[in-house]
């Protein structure tokens, strides 16, 4: 279907959400290879993402269209395998400088490209960093702070982060959470999950406090601290709903209480598992009010990847449902970096999770349970929460479907089941924990969805990162890769080296930093101004094709802390 002639529009890709297939309707998309100058008053839409309205005045297609690559390439590069009707997209990264440099020299257009400052404000839009407050002129945690940052593919963004500190319990909580089929389900989690993780952690005489300040009408205990930025969006609509079903939870743990300490890692999984839990049966449930009625359905049949990381002293705990990554940034004796993984992804890469599927399936559905690399041929993380198709018996679906809104009965993802469906759920939200003690030569953490690792290996993420926090680059001989370099062309590099390093500090946030890595690296690992201007004018249409939404966390640790810890025990 995908090496499909590009006159039938049916079978154009277009974008959509990102890791199910689904169906969706085309529209005649450029491709944007060279470009005509654009008007001034277009760089504010370009930067709100708006440029798609107002696409071929910024833009127009030399005669190439997307759906006319040849099909090896479709096959190659789409992330998410269709049904017949069904069309999936991936942006095919790895095309990206041949798609830079296609020209047409008959009509040999004028180029445009974002200056430095208009790359800055879009880089710099959704940063965010947090400090962790000293006492007395010392900071007693082993978390000197965080920096954040986002960047959109999707329109809107599917990605959400979450940061907060534990105020009853010890400890802070930072996660990426990666949306697919919309954003709906990342949103909820991420408003959600802290605070199922956090009950979770608190002691019987704390819960009891607070059931009795509920019950009285009293002030709560505030659980968290919120660390977040302005356009991290919270539901408020949502709020009572939310609120009764940790509560819920709460009473439950207040009835099953063992008297023993809490462990964090059981509190994690049961943190993770009873969210997921509840979603599904909201959405069971239903609610009066239509909005809420809608919203609880679309979180349900949404889904989202989780990686969470809860840092206590020199106790690392990373809880990962999915494909996002979690990565200890190490700085050697001989002050080089390398790169630990603390998560794996959960997908057809990972022979152990594969086996663990099928061993929760009857035989005869193991050549059906994993196709094409995805879940029943149309998933790609084989943990997720949500997606309540994989979940569910088909009569429920259809139950809850016929009973639902109209917008669900409209929707033909909510309505289709996915081929060979015979004993579910196939899907779980139960994570993977991960517990690290920390050392004093362990650096930073980097959580990231997986936006940032389709683009780049771990280990120049480590060394990027390391070498932006201590100012101190370790010069590698330059790689060309067996690509014909000239002389002139070699002095070029080194010149764009050398400026770079004197330019590194233009960036204050080390998320920011990495993203301009990520976007605007080229063949020779350096940024390319011309290639990062290109990737962040791309209309919202096309965006999607070439990269995925990008969140990243990079955590400094305090290894002066750390390392006082150690002298503790010994």
């Amino acid at each position: 279907m995908l090496a499909a002639s590009c006159c039938d529009r049916r079978m154009c890709v277009c974008p959509g959400p990102r890791r199910i297939a689904i169906p969706v309707r085309s529209s005649r998309l450029p491709l944007l290879s060279d470009a005509m100058p654009a008007p001034a008053h277009l760089f504010p839409l370009i930067r709100n993402c708006e440029i798609s309205r107002i696409g071929s005045t910024a833009c127009y297609c030399h005669h190439r269209h997307l759906c006319c690559l040849s099909s090896h390439f479709a096959h190659s590069h789409f992330r998410y395998a269709p049904q017949k009707k069904f069309a999936a997209l991936y942006r095919p990264k790895e095309h990206f400088n041949h798609f830079i440099h296609t020209r047409d020299h008959a009509s040999a257009p004028q180029r445009f490209y974002l200056t430095p400052a208009q790359v800055n404000s879009i880089l710099k839009a959704n940063e965010y960093s947090f400090k962790v407050p000293e006492f007395d002129g010392k900071n007693v945690s082993s978390v000197l702070g965080f920096d954040s940052n986002q960047l959109p593919a999707n329109a809107p963004i599917e990605d959400r982060r979450s940061a907060a500190t534990c105020l009853q319990t010890r400890g802070m909580l930072l996660g990426v959470f990666d949306g697919h089929a919309g954003c709906a389900c990342a949103q909820a989690v991420s408003e959600r999950l802290f605070y199922y993780i956090a009950v979770s952690l608190l002691p019987h005489e704390t819960l009891l406090e607070i059931e009795n300040a509920v019950e009285s009408g009293r002030a709560l205990l505030p659980i968290l601290q919120w660390h977040k930025h302005p356009n991290d969006y919270f539901s408020k609509e949502a709020s009572k709903l939310y609120f009764n079903s940790l509560r819920t939870y709460w009473q439950e743990l207040i009835d099953l209480n063992s008297g023993e300490t809490t462990d964090v890692r059981e509190a994690l999984i049961n943190a993770f598992k009873r969210l997921d839990n509840d979603i599904s049966l909201e959405a069971q449930v239903g609610d009066p009010n239509s909005f809420l009625n809608y919203l609880v359905l679309r979180v349900a049949f949404s889904g989202a990847t989780a990686c969470v990381a809860h840092v206590d002293g020199v106790d690392l705990h990373i809880a990962n449902t999915g494909d996002s990554r979690a990565m200890l940034g190490v700085q050697e004796e001989d002050g080089s970096w390398s790169a630990v993984n603390l998560s794996y992804d959960h997908n057809a890469q990972n022979e152990r999770e594969v086996e663990r599927v099928k061993m929760e399936h009857p035989k005869s559905e193991e050549k059906s349970l994993v196709k094409q690399d995805r879940l029943l041929g149309l998933l790609m993380p084989f943990r997720a929460f949500g997606d309540v198709k994989f979940k569910w018996s088909i009569e429920l679906q259809k139950r809850v479907i016929e009973s639902g809104p109209d917008q669900l009965n409209d929707n033909e993802y909510t309505k289709f089941i996915p081929p060979n469906y015979y004993t579910p759920p196939y899907l779980t939200a139960e994570p993977e924990v991960i517990h690290h003690r920390l050392r004093p030569q362990d650096k930073f953490l980097v959580l990231a969805t997986d936006g940032l690792w389709e683009t780049m290996h771990r280990q120049d993420v480590a060394r990027i990162v390391g070498e932006y926090l201590t100012g101190v680059h370790h010069q590698q001989p330059i790689a060309v890769g067996g690509y014909k370099v000239t002389l002139g062309q070699m002095h070029g590099l080194l010149t764009e080296r050398r400026a770079r390093i004197s330019s590194v500090f233009e960036d204050q946030n080390a998320a920011t930093h990495l993203i301009r890595h990520a976007v605007g690296n080229n063949e020779f690992g350096t940024v390319d101004h011309e290639r990062l201007s290109k990737m962040l004018s791309l209309p919202e249409e096309l965006a999607r094709m070439y990269r995925d939404d990008i969140t990243i966390i990079v955590v400094q640790f305090n290894s002066h802390v750390i390392g006082a810890y150690q002298d503790e025990e010994l």
